[in-house]
């Protein structure tokens, strides 16, 4: 028989009940622990930038010197963030859905499409081809509304507000025009029956240039704002057709103007997390990450290969530290879980897939 001496008791219940918070802590979890005397995220910034590589933009010969040095050193690199697909729409869908993609996103819907629905799939993924997602399909600004938080889309060239394709009309802001460089398929809001259809969506998904009035005060700032620049702006084009530059060039100079007027805004300072990310990685980059596999409407999300390849996304807050970097996995249903996480939202489609990322103290680190 072994005699247990009490102070070996009391040690051994002290490990047991320390090993049992420890098996039950995410380490992911994206907010400060309670007491810590830090403000909670309230308001959450998204640019959308296009189609360039970890290495294109991130390295020693970027052409955007502002984006990878002047405001990488303000806040935290995500050196290993992926997108989801190929080409831009299956990506912007993802952030705002959790939705994967099906063959007229990932062709960017040439035709604007109902989503003709055949069943559903396991996390919460409509079975079917199109792209206009029917209202039964949960999206982050249904989740917000819901939750009495608002949100708002700035589309840069977009001029009418909500403004979309005809149901079942080719989509005529596939190419840039002079003066009209807006692309639908870079605005996911538009996308979603349960929000084209509500007149919220003339409200709340608007041109660019309602942003500076909004950001003047922090009672009229949206809790997420969501920002696309437009064709050239956003590093699509280049050159572009106004006889700009383009590509990581004119997304820089864009950077440099619109930057300043999020990041001195006042809710910005209060609480805000700025995360500046980029659609896909082109040249055939197909690299995933964060356990992405086929989905139920498309073998292979990056139509080559499975996923949308390494791009790098940077994240800026008060609650981040200047010039550091996490090499945690992420990607754009990491990004809708993390700010699904930031105001207390059930995840939605891939974004509850077990044992993805979410931004936790590698990010907001500060």
């Amino acid at each position: 028989m072994i005699h247990k001496h009490p102070l070996l008791l009391s040690l051994f219940g002290c490990l047991a009940a320390v090993g049992a918070v420890l098996a039950g802590t995410n380490f992911t979890t994206p907010t400060p622990a309670s007491g810590s005397g830090k403000p909670q995220v309230n308001h959450v910034f998204v640019i959308n930038l296009e189609n360039k590589g970890f290495d294109e933009t991130w390295g020693p010969a970027s052409k955007a010197p502002y984006l990878s040095q002047t405001l990488r050193a303000q806040g935290v690199l995500l050196s290993q963030y992926h997108a989801t697909g190929h080409f831009s729409l299956d990506n912007y869908i993802s952030q705002i859905s959790g939705q994967g993609p099906n063959s007229e996103t990932q062709s960017d819907c040439q035709v604007f499409t109902p989503f003709v629905q055949t069943g559903s799939a396991e996390p919460g993924q409509a079975v079917g081809r199109g792209c206009l997602y029917p209202e039964s399909v949960p999206t982050l600004p249904g989740q917000l509304t819901a939750a009495g938080k608002t949100w708002k889309g700035y589309m840069e060239d977009m001029g009418t507000p909500c403004r979309h394709p005809e149901l079942n009309a080719p989509d005529d802001t596939q190419r840039a025009e002079v003066g009209d460089q807006y692309a639908a398929r870079h605005n996911p809001f538009v996308y979603f029956a349960s929000i084209i259809n509500s007149p919220a969506c003339g409200e709340r998904v608007v041109d660019l240039n309602a942003l500076p009035a909004d950001l003047a005060r922090a009672d009229t700032t949206p809790n997420l704002t969501y920002i696309t620049p437009n064709l050239c702006d956003d590093g699509h084009d280049a050159p572009c057709v106004d006889g700009q530059p383009g590509g990581l060039v004119s997304a820089d100079a864009w950077l440099r103007k619109w930057v300043p007027v999020i990041t001195e805004s006042p809710a910005f300072k209060q609480d805000g997390m700025l995360i500046i990310t980029f659609d896909e990685s082109e040249g055939g980059d197909a690299a995933a990450c964060c356990g992405e596999g086929p989905g139920p409407n498309a073998p292979l999300p990056g139509l080559t290969g499975m996923g949308g390849g390494r791009t790098g996304t940077l994240v800026l807050s008060p609650h981040t530290r200047p010039n550091t970097s996490t090499d945690t996995p992420y990607n754009h249903y990491s990004l809708l879980a993390s700010i699904e996480d930031v105001f207390g939202l059930p995840h939605i489609g891939y974004a509850a897939t077990p044992g993805l990322s979410r931004f936790g103290n590698d990010v907001l680190n500060g």
